[in-house]
């Protein structure tokens, strides 16, 4: 195994002749970062197929935090695919199921009894709390957030808010489903009180002289975006959306899908605010790497639908829930948020200090180990530099980091790095990370001196 950063070329020979195959049998539209084919991978280190190891930011979007490969999580996949692979929870149930539901709605914020459905992806949970709620009000209207990222499939993707990349030439899309501004704070120029009520005093008025709150059946949103940023929604906005919600018989549906499962220093994002959804939406880092899925939420609501109005042939997979099981224990075990809080702490205080050496570094955001950095132009310009973010991406990759960015202009640079990652693979990543802002922030200086 050869670090990237020595390597005299890359991609290598064998993630070269992958990536031509790649471009002949796979679809335009499937999105990729840089060429690195994995070979294998451990905690927060991946090695692509010619032995180069890359320091992983990425985190599988954030579905690692608990890294690759965590032993247990394998030895849980391993018994079980030993006993059975599947059977169709509708058809045949399943032990494991049962178990993780139970585990579930032992977690998830509530005071109130729950219960809990289980599917493969978070735009799977997006679509059955859109429908729970329906059900369950009897209404129509759904409101959203801008910069919000709900997921690919139809309902999810109505709730989505970033037309060029995601939604160009699919429509036409769900119908009533009405969009508020999100308390966006860099460039308002208000503090977080003042953004949070000017939010909420936008997201009132757009309820009450464009829908009614008698129309609405729910309203969702990410207590932390993820593809919209890492703006993290102020508690005062939360718990003034909550108040609201209770007082209308809205149902509030929290997307913890990135942020769940202790990646912002709690189990659950709305923990820092202090209120409860009436459902959660969650996916990720639950199955240590495979794919799977919950909905789960105040049981009133949850038993709405009537008898097979809910279910997936894959949902709540054994496998899967094997190793979401395994992973929730790891995290209980050795706390997990307390973890996420003192990495974060280190991320943050890094990036802090690139704030103030270097002019295209805008701005520093997010909660716990959910931390990322906006990419300005610099120079006294703090408008998006997509470019230059993806400059620092590249020469990322190319000194053995991987990363991905976020926001509508594709412009800030996101950690996502496993929780589990050890001070040596934190040190190097961000030293290789430090080179590649560098870097970009010569590019912009030079690009400046030549426009002068």
């Amino acid at each position: 195994m050869k670090d990237a950063a020595q390597s005299p070329q890359l991609p290598g020979p064998q993630c070269q002749a992958y990536q031509a195959r790649r471009n002949a049998a796979v679809a335009l539209g499937v999105a990729n970062g840089p060429p690195v084919f994995a070979g294998r991978a451990r905690g927060a280190t991946l090695t692509d197929l010619d032995g180069n190891a890359f320091i992983d930011f990425a985190g599988g979007i954030g579905t690692l935090n608990v890294g690759h490969a965590h032993p247990e999580v394998v030895a849980a996949v391993q018994a079980q695919a030993a006993r059975y692979l599947h059977t169709c929870f509708n058809i045949v149930m399943y032990p494991e199921y049962i178990e993780l539901a139970e585990t579930l709605v032992d977690l998830v914020p509530g005071s109130w009894p729950k219960k809990a459905m289980l599917q493969t992806t978070g735009a799977e949970a997006v679509e059955n709390a859109i429908k729970v709620a329906r059900r369950a009000t009897g209404r129509q209207a759904v409101v959203a957030f801008e910069n919000a990222f709900h997921g690919r499939t139809y309902m999810a993707l109505s709730l989505t808010a970033k037309a060029p990349a995601y939604k160009s030439g699919f429509g036409p899309f769900a119908s009533e489903v009405y969009r508020a501004p999100f308390p966006v704070r860099y460039r308002s120029g208000l503090s977080e009180a003042e953004c949070a009520e000017a939010a909420f005093k936008q997201f009132r008025r757009l309820v009450e002289t464009e829908i009614t709150p008698e129309q609405v059946a729910a309203v969702i949103i990410e207590p932390v975006q993820g593809e919209g940023g890492f703006h993290d929604a102020p508690p005062a906005f939360l718990q003034a959306l909550r108040a609201y919600c209770t007082q209308h018989g809205i149902v509030l549906i929290a997307d913890e899908i990135q942020s769940g499962f202790c990646r912002t220093g709690e189990w659950f994002a709305t923990q820092h605010a202090g209120i409860e959804a009436d459902l959660y939406t969650l996916a990720k880092s639950m199955g240590g790497g495979l794919p799977i899925a919950a909905l789960v939420g105040r049981a009133d609501l949850m038993d709405a639908p009537a008898v097979g109005g809910l279910g997936g042939t894959y949902g709540g997979n054994p496998l899967a829930c094997a190793a979401a099981l395994a992973t929730i224990a790891v995290m209980r075990r050795e706390d997990y948020a307390a973890r996420a809080r003192d990495l974060g702490a280190k991320v943050r205080e890094r990036f802090a200090t690139w704030a103030k050496r270097f002019s295209i570094v805008g701005d520093v955001r997010g909660l716990g180990a959910m931390v990322a950095f906006e990419v300005v132009r610099g120079q006294s310009d703090d408008s998006p530099a997509g470019d230059l973010a993806a400059h620092i991406v590249q020469a990322a990759y190319q000194g053995g980091l991987v990363l991905v960015k976020a926001g509508f202009y594709g412009n800030v640079i996101r950690f996502l790095g496993p929780l589990a990652i050890t001070e040596e693979e934190l040190a190097r990543g961000l030293d290789i990370l430090e080179r590649a802002v560098a870097e970009a922030q010569r590019l912009a200086d030079a690009r400046a001196t030549q426009a002068a």
